[in-house]
């Protein structure tokens, strides 16, 4: 299985994500020819240089000749020069990145993107998405770092894309909405259950838009999986640090080890005795909607032979925390505990089959030269409803139509 790992030691920009990427881009002139027909007199060159005795990849955004100054996305400085502000509208963007001559996926995973950072910014400054305006995230250096990034992950196709916990840097940084503490209060609502430290250097080191690509691509967060790696690519930020002011990106084939986990997932438990069946279920549909991968119960035979239930629910790692807080909140249990399971997982992606009776999404695990799939319950049974069949003659449609 094709697996991207990006290690965010150094934290997260645009243009560092894209230099990592396209050290790992085998048709290197193909994506900046590409690139370059976006924008009229908008040029994006990648040039080598060397960070801490460490050479990568930097990406370098030019607007009729004169380099952008990618302002919270590149330098990783504390100033976001106010001359280079652009107050363009999420519609501005969004009509842009929909004029580019570029895949239907790449755009609109672009503008999936910018979606998340009006979300971000409305939630931190309090206005509605429609009234935000983006300054530095709106400059034509940001768009290009954007579309960059989500194009190069379109030519690489990894099957899946893990990425490590995410060093935000300390201080405060300055911006179109005046001097704010690191992360920037849009950065930390976009990192909301992402696991994160500041380091020791104080600087801005992971940006709005470097926040909202990992959270856009990452499937996962956390240590890097067991594989054989075919190539590490470096993106490099303009400033320098103590030490290298790098994002590595891994490629790494995680089925030719055949023996490791490839992912992880935590367990959190509790033994109840003293709820009805349905208060358990309401448990159950309430951390499913917050978030949780599965929610299950075993029945138990506790003391005083009260017949119980074991509450098992599945979640990622950083999302651990709060979901045992909602099981606190939400069932009689005094405590949860914890397990960190490594787990064989495949990698999954979803399609649509069309039948004569409706469209089915399907859901396809592949890895280790496995390859796996199956409808959705959901939609089967809506079709089954809607057209008075048995759910059986419905996935005998399917079956065919796959």
């Amino acid at each position: 299985m094709k697996t991207l790992y990006l290690e965010c030691a150094m934290g997260a920009a645009g243009d560092m994500l894209m230099g990592a990427l396209y050290e790992l881009c085998p048709d290197k002139e193909g994506f900046l020819r590409d690139m370059n027909r976006l924008l009229p007199g908008v040029t994006l060159t990648a040039e080598t240089v060397t960070r801490q005795g460490i050479a990568g990849a930097h990406m370098r955004v030019a607007v009729h000749g004169r380099e952008e100054g990618h302002h919270h996305d590149h330098d990783h400085d504390h100033e976001h020069h106010h001359h280079h502000h652009h107050h363009r509208s999420l519609g501005d963007i969004r009509e842009m990145i929909g004029g580019f001559d570029l895949p239907q996926a790449v755009r609109d995973r672009a503008m999936e993107v910018y979606g998340r950072i009006a979300q971000a910014e409305s939630a931190a400054h309090g206005v509605a998405v429609g009234e935000v305006h983006f300054h530095e995230v709106g400059a034509l250096d940001a768009v290009m770092d954007v579309t960059g990034v989500c194009y190069l992950m379109h030519l690489l196709a990894p099957e899946a894309v893990w990425a490590s916990p995410v060093t935000v840097g300390s201080g405060t940084v300055r911006t179109a909405h005046g001097l704010l503490p690191v992360p920037a209060p849009a950065t930390a609502r976009l990192l909301e259950g992402v696991p994160v430290v500041s380091g020791d250097i104080v600087a801005e080191l992971c940006t709005p838009t470097g926040a909202a690509l990992l959270c856009a691509f990452a499937d996962s967060f956390g240590p890097m999986p067991e594989g054989v790696v075919r190539g590490c690519g470096y993106g490099c930020g303009t400033k320098d640090f103590p030490r290298a002011n790098c994002l590595r990106a891994f490629w790494l084939d995680t089925a030719e080890t055949g023996a490791g986990p490839n992912d992880t997932v935590t367990e959190l438990k509790a033994n109840i005795d003293d709820m009805t069946g349905e208060e358990l279920g309401q448990a159950m549909e309430a951390l499913l909607a917050a978030g949780a991968l599965d929610v299950s119960y075993v029945p138990l035979q506790m003391k005083k032979h009260r017949p119980g239930a074991l509450l098992l629910c599945l979640c990622r790692p950083a999302e651990a925390n709060r979901l045992a807080r909602e099981i606190l909140r939400l069932t009689s249990t005094f405590g949860v505990r914890r397990t960190d399971c490594p787990r064989y997982a495949l990698a999954v992606t979803g399609d649509e089959v069309e039948t004569h009776l409706g469209t089915v999404a399907r859901k396809t695990g592949t890895g280790w030269g496995i390859v796996k799939s199956k409808p959705e319950y959901e939609d089967l049974a809506a079709i089954a409803r809607e057209k008075g069949l048995s759910l059986a003659e419905v996935r005998r449609a399917y079956e065919r139509a796959r």
